[in-house]
Formats: C-alpha cells, structure tokens, sequence
C-alpha cells in the first residue's frame, strides 16, 4: 500500500514508517521538521520537507505519490504548554488537522488512520477506560484531538473517508534505529533515563499528593513498536467501516515513581528526584484498556513489561549520547 505518514520524522511517526517498509509498503514521510528529525527519517522512504497547514503542497503529495492511506501523526502533544498556549495547539493540531482532511477530500484518498490520545476522556470515573466512557478532555491538548475526531466523523459522512482513531497515551522505548529525542524533553522515560547517563542533574516529579498508590500520577507505557504495529493493522479494517480503538498497556498501570524505580534498576545508577507542584490538567489515573482492538483486530502486544521498554530506550541512548542526527 502507499501510505503518506504525517509527522513521519517525529519520535512515533519514524518507528512507523520503520515498520511500514518492513512490511513492504511505499511510504512518504510528510514533515516540516519543527519537532521531527531528518535522520530519524527511515531509508526507503520518501520525504517532503512541508507544513499540514500548506494545502496546496500537501495535496499534491497526495496526489503525485499516488496515496492509498494516511497516518496522521503530526501534533503538538504537551499537556502544560496546551494550557498556556491554547492558540498554538488548536492551529497546529485541529486547524492543520483539517488542511489534511481537505487535502485527503481533493485528492481522493479514502483512508485515515489517526494517532489520537486517551487524553480525550479527561478524569474518567473509572479505570481501566473503554471507548464507550463519556469524553471530557481537562487540557486543550486532549479538547482539540477530541475536536478532530469529531470532524472525522463527520467527513467520513460527507466525503466517505473512513478513518480509524487510536487513543494511547505515552509511548516510550525505541528501536535500535529510533529513540526518544525531544527538545525540550519533557517525557518522563527518556528523562530518567537522561539523568543516569550524566546529561541532566536530576528529574523533577510534579506532585505527590495525588490520591494514587504512591502519591504520583499513574500512567499507561506503551512500547513504540507495539504502538507502531497497531497503527499499521488499523489500516485493514479502513474501506469497509470506521472505529475507535484504545491502546494502554493493561494491569493498573505505574506510577511515576515506579518508573524511577525501574530505570535505578535497569540502569544501575542513582537518579536524584526533586518534587515540584502538580501540571495544570493532570488528571491522577489515566489507564486504557486494549480489549477492543485486541478482540477485532487481533493487536497482540509483544512489550508490555515496562523494564523491558525502559532497556530498549537505554540501549539506544547509549548508542546514540548525541541524539537521531
């Protein structure tokens, strides 16, 4: 299949397209680089250096690469900064959202598969969460994927694109040619990770007093490859029928705490901690669960261990101190 990757250079997208090639299909990776890496960008595929909000550039991509299918993965992603600067990310992640899907419209490709966020839900009432909870985003992060989402359904409606909408939250590990390399770093995996290898003093934990095991928010880990393989296998069910799907990485999740703990295991070294005050729209527990996609589809994650997400991640830090270029 040719499939046109949407923020193919970025830490998720370029494991993607990693596995996509693996698979046989053509790719193009449409990236404008603010966040992406070129040298994250996988041998074998195809790159345009453009922006989501170019129409016409991106239609013609379409176009001219003769594409089957989309993966979206190109946002802004930080919960805090989504408070601060709201501006920013409805411009880039609904607003650049909806170039594509007038994009997608002109240039008739009929598939979408979407990386969206289990920030959606916002502070569930229960746990693990399922696609059928009431969405009620806390940040404008989630509000604006939910505000695509949406508008999915809608051109699905109109225009016949069917679209498959993948809610996770943090991916983590890598492949032994893709890692996490953010500037500024703000993940908490490749953080403490940092901090073992000497390139930060310490990692900054923000709140303790959350009503969890520890006091520390509880999260999903999600390895970059099994979050990868489930975008790929979406692509299967597009043509016939749209759906939503949540990916986590089931049990009651780890607290952040316990991720420190883990990477002092994996790692064999101190990693100092300092405790500063909760991010604005941090919700305590955020846990999905994966029975649908793995009752339709068949998804089968193979690293669901965090420690052996936490090894993949400090095995291509060590091999890569410099970061992808």
């Amino acid at each position: 299949m040719r499939v046109l990757v949407t923020g193919g250079a970025g830490y998720i997208g370029s494991v993607v397209v990693e596995e996509l090639i693996r698979d046989g299909h053509d790719v193009v990776v449409y990236d404008n680089l603010y966040k992406g890496h070129r040298g994250a960008i996988t041998e074998g595929a195809e790159f345009v250096e453009a922006d989501l909000l170019d129409t016409d550039r991106l239609r013609a991509a379409l176009r001219e690469s003769q594409t089957e299918a989309v993966i979206h993965m190109a946002a802004d992603s930080l919960v805090g900064e989504s408070v601060e600067h709201p501006a920013k990310y409805y411009r880039n992640n609904l607003v650049a959202g909806l170039s594509l899907l007038e994009a997608m419209r002109d240039a008739e490709v009929k598939r979408l598969v979407f990386s969206s966020t289990a920030a959606v839900y916002g502070e569930p009432e229960k746990q693990p969460i399922e696609e059928t909870d009431p969405t009620g985003p806390t940040n404008p992060y989630g509000e604006t994927k939910l505000a695509f989402e949406s508008a999915m359904k809608w051109y699905e409606r109109a225009y016949g694109i069917h679209y498959a909408s993948l809610r996770y939250f943090n991916a983590a590990g890598a492949t032994s040619q893709c890692g996490e390399w953010h500037d500024p770093e703000t993940h908490i995996v490749p953080l403490v990770l940092q901090v073992a290898a000497g390139m930060r003093e310490r990692v900054e934990i923000y709140g303790d007093d959350y009503p969890t095991r520890d006091g520390t928010c509880v999260r999903d880990y999600i390895h970059v490859i099994d979050l990868a393989r489930a975008h790929i296998l979406a692509l299967t069910i597009l043509g016939a029928r749209s759906a939503t799907y949540n990916l986590g990485c089931g049990g009651e999740g780890y607290t952040v705490n316990q991720v420190v703990e883990i990477a002092r295991a994996v790692t064999g070294r101190d990693i100092p901690v300092t405790v500063g005050p909760r991010r604005a729209g941090d919700p305590a527990v955020l846990i999905a669960s994966s029975e649908r996609i793995k009752r339709e589809l068949g998804w089968a994650p193979e690293f669901q261990d965090l420690r052996k997400i936490v090894e993949s991640a400090w095995l291509w830090l060590n091999e890569h101190p410099s970061g992808i270029e």
